[in-house]
């Protein structure tokens, strides 16, 4: 949701040379990649383990998909 909190713990992120793997953005001071996908391939800067029920939600997606 548009809404959703995640839990970051340092203040790296990437910055992708191509825009269309971009999956989520956060803002935090300024706006920045949190997550990318491509495929099969699934990448995020947060700790969805320690995100409450919206990391919870994420890795039972995680083991639904095919």
């Amino acid at each position: 949701s548009p809404e959703a909190h995640v839990y970051f713990v340092h203040s790296y992120y990437v910055e992708p040379e191509e825009a269309d793997v971009v999956c989520t953005e956060t803002r935090y001071g300024v706006p920045f990649v949190s997550s990318v996908t491509r495929g099969k391939v699934f990448a995020c800067q947060f700790h969805p383990e320690k995100s409450q029920k919206v990391g919870l939600q994420l890795l039972k997606n995680f083991g639904a998909w095919h």
